[in-house]
């Protein structure tokens, strides 16, 4: 199990770095194709109401989850050619008022709270995650992307090995028994202190005359926690439904949902902070 989880990170720290570091279609492609498993995933746990041990193989998608993929290709297609906010607000209101039409017209085939699922669904993984595209696509995206990483898997090495070595205190004992304190604050001080050093020895020495570094500390130990919170709140959909893993699509680690829980909401924290304090720091200087 811990090879195969091993290598299932390998692969997926390649193919982070390559389509972050590259950008433009190949890095939407990547984030379309996660965003439609991740949404897969959640609809599967909040509308279908699975056993625990219940497998895809063989699973009719029903409409509502049919309306999710098509209003996220939609989205996605604005977002790469066009990029413009207004029609990707439109995008997601005409995906509410389709959701509404298929809940009016089918009824009593779904149920109140299965349409307000699929909506929830939409907006948790493919929209948040379209925050990784902007960050890279807007000015000096290429450097900031990476801030992402840092807060999302970052935090989670490192309060995984401070948990590991003086962990005592458990914070969450029903949601997420190990995770502790001690984890918790090694992770955001970890990530704190990689930012840190990202900005020092890489950012500044693009622009050395922006002075960041502490920006960056700060973006990405705010984004760490945000990431902790995405993590307990992908772990509390899982409680309340009793599924122990969102899927089995990556070896080792489960479904896209149990690997990506954490980036889905510090991509776009580490968009607005970017955007706002570095902008900010510019302004002053």
């Amino acid at each position: 199990m811990f090879w195969t989880r091993l290598a299932s990170g390998i692969v997926l720290v390649i193919i982070a770095l390559v389509s972050m570091g590259y950008g433009g279609p190949l890095l939407a492609g990547v984030l379309w194709a996660v965003s439609l498993a991740a949404l897969g995933e959640l609809t599967r746990a909040l509308i279908d109401d699975p056993k625990p041990d219940e497998s895809r193989a063989g699973r009719r998608r029903n409409l509502l989850e049919i309306l999710g993929m098509l209003g996220a290709t939609a989205y996605y297609l604005i977002l790469f050619f066009t990029g413009d906010d207004r029609l990707l607000t439109m995008c997601v209101a005409v995906f509410f008022l389709a959701v509404m039409f298929a809940y009016a017209v089918t009824f009593p085939k779904f149920r109140a709270d299965q349409a307000a699922a699929e909506v929830f669904a939409f907006l948790y993984a493919p929209v948040m995650l379209s925050f990784v595209y902007r960050t890279r696509a807007c000015e000096q995206g290429l450097y900031l992307v990476w801030m992402i990483l840092i807060s999302s898997w970052g935090c989670d090495t490192c309060a995984y090995v401070v948990g590991m070595l003086i962990g005592k205190r458990k914070i969450f004992p029903l949601l997420s028994p190990k995770k502790s304190l001690e984890g918790c604050i090694g992770g955001v001080l970890g990530a704190g202190l990689i930012g840190w050093l990202y900005g020092r020895f890489f950012v500044e020495n693009a622009f050395p005359n922006q002075n960041v570094s502490w920006l960056i500390a700060l973006i990405c130990a705010v984004g760490a926690v945000m990431s902790m919170v995405g993590d307990l709140a992908a772990s509390a959909i899982k409680r309340n439904k009793n599924i122990k893993d969102y899927g089995k699509l990556i070896p080792g680690h489960g479904g896209i949902m149990d690997r990506f829980d954490s980036m889905i909401v510090t991509a776009p924290m580490t968009y607005l902070l970017a955007i706002l304090l570095l902008a900010g720091a510019q302004a002053a200087g």
